[in-house]
């Protein structure tokens, strides 16, 4: 299975803020426990090189990323950590360019046609819309699908067990990205059994409204 039928298998993508180290292998195998085997680790703390690091060598089950990745300098390092894909809030063609080079999954995030457009220059064809409840949702993944058959989006940003339906129905939809199933209070308490009940509910929704 290659990395992009893997999330489109899992069909959700947690974004994941940590701050301690000790709590990445016990939250990775809480999203194992729940159906989730793969994860991004945002790259807006101090620990998450060594987080996706210890993941990687202690949860191989678990395919583990780096997201906020907004350098080349930021993508070495995650990659150097044994990150397994990168995800951006934007699109850079440094990093699309470093990527692509290493055979590394990388997913910019996009809003325009424009940005789009450029996505697809560069032979990237999964991107992250986001922020996706900022700007229109699925009415603009539905809108923006029709002259881009070609794409697929991973929308971040605003959604939750509420409207993922609406989301995962979607066949333009990959996946979608979001921290409800672990969040960053849930985390730091070591809420364990309610981060896979979650995931296990979010799992359940994307598969019911696929069928």
């Amino acid at each position: 299975m290659t990395f992009f039928e893997k999330v489109n298998n899992t069909g959700i993508v947690p974004v994941v803020v940590l701050d301690r180290v000790p709590d990445a292998v016990p939250l990775a195998e809480s999203l194992l426990k729940g159906g989730i085997d793969i994860m991004e680790i945002t790259f807006r703390t101090e620990c998450a090189a060594e987080c996706i690091s210890v993941i990687s060598k202690e949860v191989p089950d678990m395919t583990v990323g780096a997201g906020t990745v907004i350098n080349i300098e930021q993508a070495v390092r995650a990659v150097e950590n044994g990150a397994g894909f990168i995800v951006s809030p934007g699109l850079d063609a440094g990093i699309a360019a470093w990527t692509s080079d290493r055979g590394i999954p990388f997913i910019p995030g996009v809003v325009t046609p424009t940005e789009i457009m450029k996505a697809i220059s560069l032979g990237i064809d999964v991107l992250k819309f986001f922020p996706a409840d900022v700007f229109g949702g699925i009415k603009a993944i539905k809108a923006l699908s029709a002259p881009f058959g070609q794409v697929r989006f991973l929308p971040t940003g605003g959604i939750s067990a509420s409207n993922l339906a609406e989301f995962a129905g979607n066949k333009a939809v990959v996946a979608v990205g979001g921290s409800w199933v672990c969040k960053k209070d849930d985390i730091l308490n070591h809420e364990w059994d309610k981060i896979t009940k979650l995931s296990a509910e979010a799992v359940k929704i994307i598969r019911e409204a696929r069928s």
